[in-house]
């Protein structure tokens, strides 16, 4: 099993739209809210080598980025692959 990782923040729709899609396929993941100002927030910035941006997506620790990321892969048939679900 892939471990998914959703850094989001109250009242982001990119953020609404890339746990939808998650949420559509049955995917599993880890939600962590990351408010601006939250540790959170501030660890995830780090991480991710500099994205001040939400949501940040993480596939096996591997940074996949945002939700324009995370819907190109689905829409290329990508994200499958990447997650064994083909």
């Amino acid at each position: 099993m892939h471990k998914v990782q959703i850094y989001t923040q109250p009242g982001c729709p990119f953020c609404q739209r890339a746990l939808a899609l998650l949420e559509d396929k049955g995917i599993p993941f880890e939600h962590i809210d990351a408010p601006r100002g939250s540790e959170a927030r501030e660890a995830v910035i780090k991480r991710s080598g500099g994205q001040k941006t939400v949501p940040v997506i993480f596939i096996d620790g591997e940074l996949i980025g945002g939700c324009d990321a995370l819907l190109s892969l689905e829409n290329s048939g990508r994200l499958n692959t990447i997650l064994g679900m083909e």
